[in-house]
């Protein structure tokens, strides 16, 4: 004998509606992922012939290839170096930054944070020029050269991340009472002391979230990736683009190296989730 079904629950169309549309979306969602899995396990004339959905000669030769084809382990270090380099410098210039703008009144403080917060508003490809420009003249004038090297890409994906950063952990610092930096002060601990044993930790889903989108942010960033690098400094985003030859293009291999290039940020995504959904959500609600 079948339950009673409560009066607050909902319809059973509603049910099965939100089942089919969920379901038709991950379908959506997962059919790409699966073009690239089966695809950079075909040779490269099934890839390149008629399409099939189900593979028929299978090989893991395209994941071997890869490493070959084009040097995919320094453009992976490259990659490395520079989302690594520009994320931890965006978190510890983020807190910092964050910490006085929630703590302290000083003049100009408003203007500041607006200025922060409509950096946001211009396309990133406006920036392209003129950082091409100061980098080449710095190079001149100072011996420094900033184009072409893994510092001049650093700064330039600092452009972008630092201020969404800054932005987002002062709301998460007004979430945090100021009565915890008071009692620490009072137990003899100075302002920056006060930061890094009080704030901080109690910040981690924050900073966790700063860091994820900053990594994220340089990890597939492809504009000025092919601007301001050369042969040596390439990062992975535009490594990709090695396996379209003049003679031939290895879309198997370039399926492969797709989710290879995937992997770090997909783990890094799955291991910090919790803290990245806490850091998004806070200061939405005081």
């Amino acid at each position: 004998m079948s339950r009673p079904r409560s009066p607050m629950a909902p319809p059973r169309s509603f049910l099965w509606t939100r089942r089919v549309i969920l379901t038709g979306l991950a379908a959506f969602a997962l059919l790409p992922v699966y073009v690239m899995v089966s695809s950079s396990l075909k040779p490269l004339q099934d890839v390149s012939g008629k399409f099939q959905w189900f593979p028929t000669n299978l090989t893991i030769r395209p994941y071997f290839d890869i490493w070959k084809t084009v040097p995919l382990a320094k453009y992976f270090v490259n990659s490395l170096i520079v989302a690594g380099s520009a994320t931890v410098l965006s978190v510890v210039i983020a807190v910092f930054a964050a910490y006085a703008v929630s703590r302290y009144r000083f003049r100009g403080k408003r203007l500041f944070t607006v200025t922060v917060l409509s950096t946001q508003m211009f396309p990133g490809i406006l920036f392209l020029l003129p950082l091409f420009l100061i980098f080449v003249n710095i190079g001149n004038s100072t011996g420094v050269e900033l184009y072409g090297s893994r510092g001049g890409l650093i700064l330039t994906y600092l452009t972008f991340s630092l201020p969404f950063s800054i932005w987002m952990l002062i709301g998460y610092f007004d979430s945090i009472p100021r009565e915890l930096d008071e009692a620490a002060m009072v137990d003899g601990c100075g302002p920056i002391r006060a930061l890094f044993r009080v704030v901080v930790p109690a910040a981690v889903p924050g900073i966790v979230a700063v860091a994820v989108y900053a990594f994220m942010t340089a990890w597939g960033e492809v504009l000025f990736a092919s601007v301001m690098t050369n042969d040596t400094t390439r990062t992975l985003a535009v490594g990709l683009q090695g396996y379209a030859t003049q003679n031939d293009v290895y879309w198997n291999q370039i399926m492969a190296a797709s989710l290879v290039v995937s992997v770090p940020v997909v783990i890094g995504f799955l291991l910090l989730q919790r803290y990245l959904v806490a850091g998004l959500t806070a200061g939405a609600v005081k």
